[in-house]
């Protein structure tokens, strides 16, 4: 592993031979997280220190960093999957990357712990920690939550609930039971924040486009439910723009119930708090989000009641006393970072706060290394911007202009893309969105991607039993053409038969009320 100095992994039962590392010839940042804190801070880091003065390590999970705000866009298909995610190894040049989840923090023997993909847990040291681990969905024990419904915080979901929103229609549009077509065409959306509502928004519209290319689906068929507690939609903006945000998507035919909380969602029966019930086989969950739980349970970083680091508006970790924590810095999503234009409050979780933290986070620590003062974060929003599907928006800009439709969402775009990392992703981006234009949407579920191996295992014969020898012969294709295929037919006839009951049996499975309505087609045919 390239850490660039002469330590300091050790296995996990070792962390206490960590602790007490052998001297490195530069100090070593370890960056908890590559999202926008983790990633931004990085590079500004590379970029102002140069390799004989440290050693970054970025570690997470994952190979890339997520640019949130363009998952609604992706999960519609306005942009490509691959576009909103920027390649760790690619972005982050001069940087040595490990991927791997944290699953400890002891920051006063300065090592953490990471839990690979595969092998055993082992732990890094460091000098300087910068904590970014942005946060997860926030759940509540409803019943059947957790067994049906989809969050929206990364994008393998945001392409889930596309391919399974198309899945749902294409298999409604050959369906004759009426119940069962209902249920398929209903879709949930839980949570009306900016993430919920461009969600829903963005979905719908390139369902009900979609729509057109199914003769027995009318745009009318569809239904699309949001389920918010609060009573309004949209907090991030002023009341008079989410409530033209809320009329414009009931126009749509978007059902709204205010002031209402999931009950129960089990087998997809949605109950609500206010005496709704519906069937759905899609229930998309986006309210709300918290720090990532390992802050809390597994670390000894002091942290707020709501499980977020405690900083200091320069972005240095501080107890509740607001002592310095040294060598520890914390931003974004998991940090309480202090919003010194609006007092007593904090700075909000966006994309717009996270990139800018993370660049005085980075120029603070060089100055720190440098023996000079860090400089508190201070910035006033720009505004806000919320897509509500293709050509329609709503956007306040440095809280003033209040733009609404087709020109709030070009400033959508625009201000989004421009944000985006790396310049290859910007053209990529730019390039889908001209194509998209010229050709329309790319409409198709893929929903093979998330079991790749299913036809496989279905085509599989049964395994031979203990002790049976496997006869196995090599023919050629060309031999079996110029057989006629005639012994090639005889050979599998017998695996054919065999498999057919697994077969049966596995294409039964939870398909019953499907296969009786196509047989059902098939005779009405």
């Amino acid at each position: 592993m390239p850490l660039n100095d002469q330590t300091s992994v050790a296995p996990a039962q070792n962390a206490d031979s960590a602790a007490s590392p052998r001297p490195r010839k530069v100090p070593r940042i370890i960056v908890l997280g590559g999202g926008s804190v983790g990633l931004y801070s990085a590079r500004r880091l590379r970029k102002k220190l140069g390799k004989r003065e440290a050693a970054i390590v970025v570690v997470d999970p994952r190979p890339y960093m997520t640019y949130a705000p363009f998952l609604p866009e992706a999960a519609a298909g306005s942009i490509d999957a691959r576009d909103v995610v920027a390649p760790h190894r690619r972005a982050l040049k001069g940087v040595d990357v490990l991927q791997g989840k944290v699953v400890e923090i002891n920051h006063a023997g300065r090592s953490i712990t990471i839990h690979p993909e595969e092998g055993d847990d082992y732990s890094v040291s460091y000098d300087h920690l910068i904590v970014g681990l942005g946060s997860v969905s926030r759940t509540l024990p409803i019943p059947g939550l957790a067994e049906n419904a989809i969050g929206f915080k990364n994008v393998e979901e945001a392409i889930a609930v596309r391919n399974h929103v198309i899945n749902r229609m294409d298999v409604a549009s050959s369906t004759w039971d009426q119940d069962l077509r209902k249920r398929m065409l209903t879709f949930a959306f839980i949570g009306g924040g900016f993430a919920g509502m461009e969600a829903i928004a963005e979905i719908e519209d390139m369902a009900r486009y979609a729509a057109r290319n199914y003769p027995t689906i009318e745009p009318e068929d569809l239904r699309f439910v949001m389920i918010e507690g609060s009573g309004r939609i949209l907090p991030e903006v002023s009341e008079p723009m989410g409530q033209y945000a809320l009329e414009e998507l009931k126009k749509r035919g978007i059902e709204f119930h205010l002031n209402t909380f999931l009950s129960s969602c089990v087998d997809g029966h949605v109950v609500t708090s206010t005496g709704v019930e519906f069937d759905t086989d899609t229930i998309v969950w986006t309210a709300g989000v918290k720090a990532n739980p390992v802050l809390k349970e597994n670390s000894d970083l002091p942290v707020d009641k709501l499980g977020r680091v405690i900083v200091l508006p320069t972005l240095q970790v501080a107890d509740e006393d607001g002592n310095v924590v040294p060598d520890a810095w914390a931003a974004g999503d998991c940090a309480a970072v202090p919003d010194l234009l609006n007092p007593g409050k904090f700075c909000p979780p966006n994309a717009q706060h996270a990139i800018r933290e993370a660049t005085r986070l980075a120029d603070n620590l060089v100055a720190i290394l440098h023996s000079d003062e860090p400089v508190e974060y201070k910035h006033k929003s720009v505004g806000t911007v919320a897509s509500l599907g293709l050509y329609k928006g709503v956007a306040e800009l440095f809280g003033i202009f209040k733009l609404k439709g087709f020109l709030a969402w070009a400033m959508h775009r625009s201000y989004h893309v421009m944000a985006m990392p790396t310049g290859n992703r910007k053209i990529r981006i730019a390039i889908g969105w001209m194509g998209q234009f010229l050709m329309g949407r790319e409409i198709i579920s893929l929903g093979s991607l998330h079991d790749p191996r299913a036809e496989f295992r279905q085509a599989s014969v049964p395994p031979a039993a203990a002790g049976e020898k496997v006869k196995q012969e090599a023919v050629s294709s060309a031999a079996e053409a110029e057989n006629g295929g005639a012994e090639a037919g005889s050979a599998k006839a017998a695996p054919a038969e065999a498999a057919a009951p697994a077969e049966s049996a596995a294409a039964g499975e939870g398909h019953g009320p499907a296969k009786k309505t196509t047989k059902k087609a098939a005779t009405k045919a």
